[in-house]
C-alpha cells in the first residue's frame, strides 16, 4: 500500500485519529466487522475479549500489534468501506498517497526529482505514476503478494513468473499471443493478479518490452456506463499533462488491455459482426464498445488480458479469436496445509483440521480460494472451542457453511444489534437465487429495489458480514462469496412467505424447481452448487439448527415434489448416465437422510458410476446402500486405490482405511440388494485388498448376481479368486473377462472351475485377453466336463489353426454342450476350417458359429459352405464378415443353402462379393426351399446393378425378415428399385440397413411412398446420407402420419440444418412410438448380431 517510513508514520497516530472520528454506534460497529474480518492467510484474529472491552487507543494499538505496518490500514479501510464511511476512505488514501511521497528517503525523493525533470510531456511518466499510486492503493496488492518469510512467498512467485510468462511466443505456432484469458473459480484471485501486473508494469517490472501502455477496465464500473466513446472509456485515468490520447490508440500494436471480470458484465453480446465499431472515437452504447474490442474489429492489432469464472467461459470463448488460456488453480496443496498450520495457535487442533480437510477432497479442494480456507478454518475453530464434532461439520458442504451462518448471526455474547427478518431473509434470498440463475453476482441499486430491499435491509446484511460493498464503486453490492450467495439461493425455494401480499414467482425460471432439477453439471455447472445446498436443506435437523439461530421459517414441503421429479427421472430413457448417477449422488448424499435416499432412489433400477476419486466413492458408498430397487450397476473405479494415493502421511493413511471402509459398504450392495442381477465393474484399478474385498461380497450366499462383466482388469492372482466364485454361486450365469489380462495360467484356473460340478456358468466371454494356443487344451476339456456352459466367446485371441484344432476335439466329443462359439479374429485360415468342418458334422449342439475376421478366403468358404449341405448340421447363424472372399465363394454357398434348413442367419459383410456375387445368391433366395431370414451384406462393393434381383428375392422369398445393405453405393436408383419390391403385399422385411448408400432427397420421395404403405417395416437404417432439409421434409410428412408403422429410424439429426433438426424434433413429439436415433446397431438376437453382444 505504501513504504515503510509512511506506514511508521500512521501506526504512530493516524489510525487513531480516524478512530476518534467514529461515534458510539459507529465504534460498535466497526468492532462487530473486526471480530469477522480476515486479511487472508497468516492472520490470526484478535480476540473478541480485547475488542470489545478497547477504547479507542487501544483498538488502534491491536491492530498495530496483530496487523503490522500497513496491513493495520488494509483493514481499517476495507471495515470503513463497510461502513460506507467513504469520507474516510478517501481522506485516508489521499493521506498515505502524501506520506509516501514527503516522507520517502532522500535519494529517493532527489532520484524521483530528477526523472520528474526530465520527463517530457507525452512520455508516459505522469500516467505511471497515478498507476502507481492507484494500484498500491489496492487492498490486496501487498496483501498476497508478500515478503519470502510470509506463506503466501509460494503463490507470489508462481503469480509473478505467470505473468510474465502470459504473452510468451507460443513454441508451437512461433508467435506471440494477442488474447489471453486468465480463468478460476469465484475468489481464486484473478483480479488480484491482474491488478498486480498493472502495479509492476507501472513500476517497470513487467512487459517493459512488450507494451508501452496498459489500461485497466474493470467489469463492474463498465456495468454503470451507458453510452460514450472508447477513447472516453480508457481516457478517466489519463493524465491531462500526457497529451491526447489519440495519440497512443494510433500505435495499437503496443497496446494491452486487460479487461477484468468479464463475468460481471450486464451485456448479452449478441451484435452481429458488421454492426460493430471500428471507429474508437464514435459515441455507442458502452456494450457495443466491449464487443467490438474483444472480437477484434476495434484495434484489431492491440492485445487483450481478459479475467473470467468458469462459469462465463462459454459466453466468452465466440467472442474471441486464437485465444490462449490459463486456469488459475489458487493455493497449493503446500499453501493450504501451511496456512492451516497458522492459522490454528494449537498444533493439535491443525493436525485434526488437516486431517479433516485432506479425507473429504471437496473441501480441501474449496481451500484452494483464501477466502473459503479461512471461513473453514473459522468455522471448524469455533465448533472445537464449543467441544463440538468437527467431523459432522465437514461431513457435507451444506453443513459446513450452515455452521458459518450461525456464526454470522450468532455473537459471542448471544446477542446482535439488528437481526434480519423473515421477509428480509426472504427478498435476499430471492435476489441471490435469481442472481445464480442468471449468472448474476454484482448487485446495483436497481437490482435491490426489484428485490424490495431498502437501504437498512442492506445495511442489516453488511453489518452481519454477508453482503459487502465495494468501496471503488457507488451503489455496488456482493455476497462476500460465491457459495454464500448459493446458500441463501437455496434457502429461497424452503423460506416461507410471511408478506402480507405472498409473493408469485412461478412464471419465472429460478422459481422453477422442476428445472432446477432437471438442470446437469455438463449444461449448467453455475447451478450445481446451489442444488447442492437444497438438497442438504431437506435435512430435519439442518432446517431445525437454522430456524432457531436465524429466527426463520423453513418448509420442507418441497420433499415431495422432488420425489415426484426422482421418479419421473428415474423412468426416463435418458438417464442414467455417468455425470448424472454421481451428480444425483452427490445432492443426496449432502442430505444425510437416508429414508429420504432409499425413497428417491426406489425409481431408478440402473445406474451408472465412474469413481474417478475420494468424494466419488464416499457419495457413492453412503447411496449405494439405500438403492433397493437396483437390477443393474455400471461401475468404473480409478485413481482411488492406486498407490501415489496412499503415502505415508497421517492424511493418507486415514484415507486408506476409509476408502476400504467406503469399498466395503458399496460391495456389501451385492448382497443386501436382493434385486441386483447385473454388475458391470470395467477399466478399474483396484489393489490387492480391493479385490479381496471384493470377492468376498460375490461369494456371500445371498448374493444374487447373475451377469457379471469384469472387463479391462488385472488378476494377479491368475484368476483364482475368480474361479472361487464361480463354484460358490449358484446364481452366476454370465461372465465377461473382455480386455483383461487374464493369460494360458488365469485360463487355466477358470476352467477347473468350468470343470466343477457346482460352477452353473453358461456364458463366459474370454474376447482380448492374451490368450495362446497353449490355453486351447484346458477349454477343451473344460467344455466337455462343464455341465452348464453352453455360449463362448474367444475373439481377438491369438488360438491359430492348432489352438482350434484342439477345440474341435472338444466340439466332437458328445458331451460338449456348447451351442454357441465367436472366434472372431483368431489367426484361423483355411486348415482350421477343415477341423471346424469336421466337428460341426458330428456336433448336434452348435447353432451359432462365427469366424468374422480370419483370412479363410474362398478356400475355407468352399469347406464352410460343404459342412452346410450335410444333413445333420445345425448352425443357424454363420457370421463370415471381413473373410476376404470374393464372388467366387457366392457360387459354394448358393448350392449349400438351397438344401440347409437350418441356417437362418447369414453375414457376408465386408467381403469383394460384387454384384455379380449377390446375383447368383439372390437365385437362392428367390427358391421357396431357402430358409434364411436374416442377411448381411455391408460393404460388399454392391452398385444399383445387383438391385434389380434384390428386389426380386425379397418378393418371392417371404421368410426375409432383414436386410443389411449399408456402405454400398447403391444410390437413389437402387432404392427406387427396392421401394418399389418393399410396397408389395408379399413382402415381410421388418429391418431394413441403408446406411453409407450414396442417396440424396430423392430416396426419401421413394421411401415415403414406402412407409405409407408397408405395415411390416419398422427399423430403417439412413445414416451418413447427403438427404437434405427437403428430403427430411419428406420423410416428415409421412412419419407423422398414423398409416406409418416404423418404430426405428436411424439418422444423425446433428447433421442437418436448424430447420431440418426441428422438424424430426416435431415428429419426435407427435409420433412417440418412432425413436430417431444415430446408432441402429441395438446387437440383439433379432438382427442377427448376437456375436457382438456377448
Amino acid at each position: 500500500m505504501t513504504d515503510s517510513s509512511s506506514s511508521s508514520f500512521f501506526s504512530d497516530f493516524g489510525l487513531l485519529l480516524y478512530l476518534e472520528e467514529l461515534n458510539k454506534e459507529e465504534l460498535s460497529k466497526f468492532k462487530l466487522h473486526l471480530k469477522n474480518e480476515t486479511m487472508g492467510p497468516g492472520h490470526c484474529l484478535i480476540p473478541w475479549a480485547e475488542v470489545k472491552k478497547a477504547n479507542r487507543e487501544d483498538l488502534a494499538n491491536l491492530l498495530n500489534k496483530h496487523y503490522p505496518g500497513e496491513q493495520a490500514w488494509d483493514v481499517a479501510l476495507k471495515i470503513f468501506g463497510k461502513m460506507n464511511r467513504k469520507d474516510l476512505c478517501e481522506r485516508a488514501k489521499a493521506e498515505i498517497s502524501w506520506a509516501a511521497q514527503t516522507m520517502a528517503p532522500e535519494d529517493t525523493r532527489a532520484g524521483e526529482a530528477h526523472g520528474d525533470q526530465e520527463a517530457v510531456l507525452g512520455d508516459g511518466t505522469e500516467y505511471r505514476r497515478q498507476m502507481r499510486e492507484k494500484f498500491c492503493l489496492t487492498r490486496d496488492a501487498k496483501r498476497v503478494f508478500r515478503e519470502p518469510k510470509d506463506f503466501c512467498h509460494e503463490i507470489a512467485e508462481e503469480g509473478r513468473e505467470l505473468l510474465e510468462h502470459l504473452f510468451d511466443v507460443d513454441v508451437n505456432t512461433g508467435k506471440q499471443p494477442r488474447t489471453v484469458v486468465l480463468q478460476g473459480a469465484a475468489g481464486v484471485g484473478k483480479t488480484t493478479l491482474v491488478r498486480k501486473a498493472m502495479l509492476d508494469w507501472a513500476q517497470g517490472n513487467l512487459y517493459q518490452q512488450k507494451f508501452t501502455y496498459i489500461f485497466y477496465l474493470n467489469g463492474r464500473e463498465i456495468n454503470q456506463w451507458k453510452e460514450r466513446s472508447f477513447v472516453q472509456v480508457i481516457s478517466k485515468d489519463w493524465p491531462s499533462t500526457e497529451g491526447p490520447i489519440e495519440r497512443i490508440l494510433s500505435q495499437p500494436n503496443n497496446l494491452l488491455f486487460i479487461i477484468d471480470s468479464f463475468d460481471e458484465l450486464n451485456f448479452a453480446f449478441e451484435e452481429p459482426e458488421f454492426a460493430l465499431c471500428e471507429d474508437w472515437t464514435q459515441v455507442h452504447p458502452v456494450s457495443f464498445l466491449m464487443s467490438s474490442l474483444l472480437r477484434k474489429v476495434m484495434l484489431p492489432e492491440s492485445s487483450l488480458l481478459v479475467t473470467t469464472r468458469l462459469t462465463a467461459c462459454e459466453k466468452l470463448k465466440p467472442l474471441l479469436k486464437d485465444q490462449h488460456s490459463v486456469e488459475l488453480l489458487g493455493m497449493s496443496e503446500d499453501a493450504r496445509e501451511q496456512y492451516v498450520y497458522q492459522f490454528f495457535e494449537d498444533k493439535k487442533w491443525a493436525l485434526q483440521v488437516l486431517s479433516l480437510l485432506r479425507n473429504n477432497e471437496m473441501l480441501f479442494s474449496m481451500c484452494k480460494v483464501p477466502l473459503l480456507c479461512w471461513i473453514i478454518c473459522t468455522c471448524l475453530e469455533q465448533q472445537m472451542e464449543k467441544g463440538g464434532d468437527v467431523t459432522l461439520t465437514c461431513k457435507t458442504t451444506t453443513a459446513l457453511f450452515a455452521c458459518y451462518l450461525s456464526s454470522l448471526f450468532t455473537q459471542v455474547d448471544g446477542s446482535c444489534p439488528s437481526l434480519p427478518n423473515q421477509i428480509q431473509l426472504r427478498r435476499l434470498s430471492r435476489l441471490a437465487a435469481r442472481g445464480v440463475w442468471t449468472m448474476t453476482y454484482v448487485f446495483y441499486r436497481g437490482n435491490l429495489r426489484k428485490h424490495e430491499l431498502t437501504k437498512s435491509d442492506v445495511s442489516v446484511f453488511l453489518d452481519l458480514n454477508i453482503l459487502q460493498r465495494d468501496t471503488d464503486y457507488e451503489n455496488c453490492y456482493e455476497f462476500i462469496h460465491l457459495h454464500i450467495q448459493e446458500f441463501f439461493a437455496a434457502m429461497f425455494y424452503m423460506l416461507e412467505d410471511d408478506s402480507p401480499e405472498p409473493e408469485d414467482h412461478s412464471s419465472e425460471p429460478f422459481a422453477d424447481l422442476k428445472l432446477l432439477l432437471e438442470s446437469t453439471n455438463y449444461k449448467d455447472p453455475h447451478l450445481t452448487q446451489m442444488k447442492c445446498f437444497l438438497f442438504g436443506l431437506l435435512n430435519e435437523d439442518q432446517v431445525k439448527q437454522l430456524e432457531e439461530t436465524l429466527n426463520c421459517k423453513m418448509s420442507l414441503e418441497i420433499k415431495g415434489q422432488i420425489l415426484q421429479e426422482m421418479e419421473i427421472l428415474g423412468n426416463s430413457d435418458y438417464f442414467p448416465s455417468q455425470l448424472g448417477c454421481l451428480e444425483l449422488f452427490h445432492c443426496l448424499y449432502e442430505t444425510q437422510d437416508e429414508a429420504f435416499i432409499s425413497q428417491a432412489m426406489r425409481y431408478f433400477q440402473k445406474v451408472v458410476i465412474n469413481i474417478c476419486g475420494k468424494t466419488h466413492l464416499i457419495v457413492s458408498s453412503f447411496c449405494l446402500k439405500h438403492c433397493r430397487c437396483l437390477q443393474t450397476i455400471k461401475l468404473s473405479v480409478t485413481v482411488v486405490f492406486e498407490k501415489k494415493m496412499f503415502s505415508s502421511s497421517l492424511p493418507a493413511e486415514t484415507w486408506r482405511k476409509d476408502a476400504y471402509h467406503c469399498w466395503q459398504d458399496l460391495c456389501s450392495v451385492f448382497h443386501t440388494n436382493e434385486h441386483l442381477r447385473d454388475l458391470n465393474l470395467c477399466h478399474s484399478s483396484l489393489d490387492e485388498f480391493a479385490m479381496k474385498t471384493f470377492y468376498q461380497e460375490l461369494r456371500h450366499p445371498n448374493c444374487k448376481l447373475q451377469k457379471l462383466l469384469l472387463r479391462f482388469l488385472s488378476f494377479p492372482d491368475d484368476c483364482q479368486n475368480m474361479a472361487g466364485c464361480l463354484t460358490h454361486s449358484q446364481s452366476l450365469l454370465h461372465l465377461d473377462l473382455k480386455g483383461s489380462s487374464i493369460g494360458d495360467n488365469g485360463v487355466k484356473s477358470l476352467c477347473e472351475a468350468l470343470r466343477h460340478p457346482d460352477c452353473k456358468l453358461q456364458n463366459l466371454s474370454l474376447e482380448s485377453c492374451d490368450l495362446t494356443t497353449l490355453c486351447c487344451h484346458n477349454i477343451s476339456k473344460a467344455l466337455i466336463r462343464s455341465q452348464s456352459l453352453i455360449v463362448l466367446n474367444l475373439s481377438t485371441n491369438n488360438l491359430l489353426n492348432d489352438g482350434v484344432e484342439l477345440l474341435c476335439e472338444a466340439l466332437r466329443h458328445p458331451e460338449c454342450r456348447l451351442q454357441r462359439l465367436s472366434l472372431e479374429s483368431c489367426g484361423i485360415t483355411v486348415a482350421g476350417c477343415e477341423d471346424l468342418s469336421l466337428a460341426l458334422i458330428s456336433n448336434k449342439r452348435l447353432t451359432h458359429l462365427c469366424l468374422a475376421d480370419n483370412v479363410l478366403e474362398d478356400g475355407g468358404v468352399k469347406l464352410m459352405s460343404d459342412v452346410l449341405k450335410h444333413p445333420q448340421c445345425t448352425l443357424q447363424s454363420l457370421v463370415l464378415r471381413r473373410c476376404h472372399f470374393t464372388s467366387v465363394s457366392s457360387e459354394h454357398l448358393s448350392s449349400s443353402l438351397l438344401s440347409n434348413r437350418s441356417l437362418t442367419h447369414l453375414d457376408l459383410g465386408s467381403n469383394w462379393l460384387q454384384d455379380d456375387g449377390v446375383k447368383l445368391l439372390c437365385d437362392v433366395f428367390r427358391h421357396p426351399s431357402c430358409n434364411l431370414q436374416n442377411l448381411e451384406l455391408m460393404g460388399c462393393v454392391l452398385t444399383s446393378a445387383c438391385c434389380l434381383d434384390l428386389a426380386s428375392a425379397i418378393l418371392h422369398n417371404t421368410n426375409l425378415r432383414s436386410l443389411d445393405l449399408g456402405n454400398n453405393d447403391l444410390q437413389d436408383d437402387g432404392v427406387k428399385i427396392l421401394c418399389e419390391a418393399l410396397r408389395h403385399p408379399n413382402c415381410n422385411i421388418q429391418r431394413l440397413g441403408l446406411e453409407y448408400c450414396g442417396l440424396t432427397s430423392l430416396s426419401c420421395q421413394y421411401l415415403s411412398s414406402t412407409l405409407s404403405s408397408n405395415k411390416r417395416l419398422i427399423k430403417i437404417n439412413l445414416t451418413q446420407n447427403t438427404l437434405g432439409c427437403e428430403g427430411i421434409m419428406k420423410l416428415c410428412e409421412v412419419l407423422r402420419s398414423p398409416e406409418c408403422k416404423l418404430q426405428v429410424l436411424g439418422l444423425c439429426k446433428e447433421a442437418f440444418d436448424e430447420k431440418a433438426q426441428e422438424l424430426l424434433k416435431a415428429v419426435g413429439l407427435s409420433n412417440p412410438r418412432l425413436v430417431i436415433k444415430q446408432d441402429c446397431n441395438d446387437h440383439n438376437e433379432e438382427d442377427g448380431s448376437w456375436w457382438q453382444c456377448f
